[in-house]
């Protein structure tokens, strides 16, 4: 079954509040979705955001991030009165988020809303904690910390913290037991606010389709609680990290940072940690997108210190070895393969091997600076991928027809037969529409026409990214009529909309559905609401 979503960041939904949450705009995103005939909402990752701000770079790979919980919700269940944020000044430009001002002041709302919740549920407190005890501590204890030690990295903490000595950790937890209760009722806030989003995407049919980086930060709860588990040297500091090599873009390589996994350790324990954190993604989200898929084929290590990505070199990764385990403890899951950059023989065996949909990216197949080339044209898609005009890390359709050369964007309008009147991005997202591809995605920023200042990120770049915001009323009515009636000319209409085709008997030979066809159907079997209430 062809299907279509939309890409749209949580932060950049409207609200008066300083940021985009799950709350009422969120539902109503949902509505929008469904009016506007697409299957699935792909949202970027959703954890506690670090330095810099980039959902990539998380305190956690299991919490939630606490700017996401919606303010009006929690006055609504009573957890906050309507002056406890109402009366304060949450920024001057609608279409931005002010990360800064949000750092100052969201925290002191929700410690008013955390102690009514302590006061007023401790028993589902203590039923959350216990069933989260494999994350939730470490995680409420390192927040605790470094509010303690004024926000610097745990790598600078006192020896005894950053190695967490027994004496020195008991000793943590009790002096910082009202802090550490503070961070732990945040996350029960945000993940009830998020299964209830989750739940009624569930009921108006749309799947949620969530984003895993497969790095961590150094700066988290997860190196902190279990160093062994990464490349890291005696003193505790990583050895190589996490980047890409220079290319066309970016003459210095990207320097991530993240530190690597020891991926020899990891297979001891049937890369526990791994099917945790996969597991426990699958609680978030209906299908995955696993970020830089190819450095599970081979990962480049840049030398630690290093002031960018030049003297990196290439590492095997897991293979293939790695996936079959995850099938054998998880059972097949719906999974999106992030394979693009530079893919050799070898990610390209691997990604046939696990049967994963990668994906194609329409603005490579016209870029001569990144060379995709042909394999990113419409007409050469399989049916098992997932089609985008550009992901989070692209230009608008808009700002790339601006800053690509002429002849690139002259070729691309060309192959797309670029209607002036309608304006080029309605062609560009109609030539993946149509591709055979089995899903397809677009930016909201694209569905809008927006231009450059709209951009969600700017690799290798800080202090403008993440920040962009939609304005109130861009899911308007005549947007989702105008969207549905494209979903009808190209067959990406959910199942439950398409008109049947009189009372034939189901033909014995016709040929099976593609993974990827099963996954965005079959969503919401792995909603709470379809296993009785269990969270898978």
């Amino acid at each position: 079954m062809r299907s279509a979503g939309i890409l749209m960041p949580i932060t950049a939904l409207p609200s008066p509040w300083g940021i985009g949450t799950m709350g009422r705009a969120a539902r109503g995103f949902v509505d929008f979705l469904r009016k506007s005939g697409q299957s699935c909402w792909q949202v970027l990752p959703i954890g506690p955001t670090s330095f810099g701000d980039s959902p990539y770079q998380s305190f956690s790979s299991f919490a939630g991030n606490p700017y996401l919980i919606d303010l009006d919700d929690l006055c609504a269940d009573g957890l906050l009165d309507p002056w406890d944020y109402q009366s304060l000044s949450w920024g001057s430009d609608p279409a931005r988020v002010d990360y800064g001002l949000l750092y100052r002041q969201r925290f002191d709302v929700l410690r008013k809303a955390v102690d009514r919740l302590w006061r007023r549920e401790g028993q589902a407190l203590a039923r959350f904690l216990h069933e989260e005890r494999d994350w939730v501590y470490d995680y409420a204890l390192f927040m605790a910390l470094k509010d303690h030690y004024h926000g610097v990295p745990w790598h600078q903490w006192p020896e005894a913290l950053r190695r967490r000595e027994s004496a020195a950790m008991k000793a943590a937890s009790a002096s910082l037991s009202r802090e550490t209760a503070f961070w732990q009722g945040v996350q029960f806030l945000f993940f009830r606010q998020w299964q209830a989003l989750k739940d009624y995407a569930a009921q108006q049919g749309i799947a949620i389709l969530g984003d895993l980086p497969i790095y961590v930060a150094e700066d988290s709860a997860d190196v902190w609680a279990d160093p062994s588990l990464f490349q890291m040297d005696e003193t505790l500091r990583p050895t190589e990290v996490a980047g890409c090599p220079p290319d066309a873009f970016t003459a210095d390589g990207q320097l991530w940072g993240n530190p690597l996994f020891r991926w020899d350790e990891m297979e001891k324990t049937g890369y526990r940690w791994w099917m945790q954190r996969i597991a426990h993604q699958f609680r978030f989200y209906d299908m995955l997108r696993i970020d830089h898929f190819r450095g599970f084929d081979s990962y480049y290590a840049i030398p630690f210190g290093d002031e960018n990505a030049r003297r990196g070199r290439w590492r095997p990764g897991p293979g293939i070895g790695f996936f079959r385990e995850l099938e054998r403890q998880l059972g097949p899951r719906p999974i999106i393969a992030e394979d693009l950059g530079f893919l050799t023989p070898s990610v390209r065996q691997l990604l046939a091997e696990t049967g994963y949909p990668g994906m194609k990216v329409l603005e490579f197949a016209f870029d001569s600076r990144d060379g995709g080339g042909r394999e990113y044209q419409p007409h050469n898609y399989p049916k098992n991928c997932v089609a985008y005009v550009g992901t989070h890390d692209n230009d608008t359709v808009q700002g790339w027809c601006k800053t690509a050369d002429p002849d690139d964007v002259a070729l691309a309008l060309e192959y797309v037969h670029a209607d002036p009147w309608e304006g080029v991005h309605w062609s560009m997202m109609r030539a993946i529409w149509m591709s055979p591809a089995d899903l397809a995605i677009v930016q909201i920023q694209d569905l809008l026409g927006l231009g450059s200042e709209a951009r969600i990120n700017e690799p290798s770049t800080v202090g403008h990214n993440w920040q962009w915001r939609a304005l109130p009323g861009f899911d308007s009515p005549a947007l989702a009529q105008r969207l549905h009636r494209q979903m009808e000319l190209y067959e990406r209409l959910p199942q439950a909309e398409e008109e049947p085709e009189g009372d034939a008997e189901p033909d014995s030979e016709a040929p099976a559905a593609s993974e990827l066809e099963v996954e965005v159907q079959g969503a919401k079997a792995h909603s709470p609401q379809a296993e009785g209430g269990k969270v898978l």
